[in-house]
């Protein structure tokens, strides 16, 4: 069985930094597509950024120039960078993962647990 692991929330100020990783544990072959996706008091999930294998990347317009994504294909993780963080990227953040083939078998999609970013002063 595939599962996403989450780290690196947590509170930060306004113009702060935090970064982001997901693992995907089990013996896994390739993942198509690696994302992120958060969630704010609210508010429907929405896309943040996400990246394929072969490194070409997706952002969401309101993290472009502030967000990068990146993804260690032999690690099974992906990074978020977050920089210049705004009260308004405060959100439960959600690893996403497309297209997982593992030895268990085939996966459409897999979402991890979550981690809250709060972003406040």
């Amino acid at each position: 069985q595939v599962q996403l692991v989450e780290s690196g929330g947590g509170l930060v100020q306004p113009g702060g930094s935090l970064r982001l990783s997901c693992v995907a544990s089990g013996t896994i072959f390739s993942i198509n597509v690696m994302g992120w996706y958060r969630q704010a008091p609210g508010k429907e999930r929405e896309l943040v950024a996400d990246i394929t294998r072969g490194g070409s990347t997706n952002y969401a317009d309101s993290v472009k120039g502030r967000f990068t994504i990146s993804r260690d294909n032999a690690k099974n993780t992906v990074y978020l960078q977050m920089n210049s963080l705004e009260p308004e990227d405060t959100a439960v953040y959600y690893c996403n993962a497309k297209r997982i083939l593992a030895r268990t078998g085939t996966y459409p999609e897999v979402w991890g647990q979550g981690t809250l970013v709060t972003v406040s002063s």
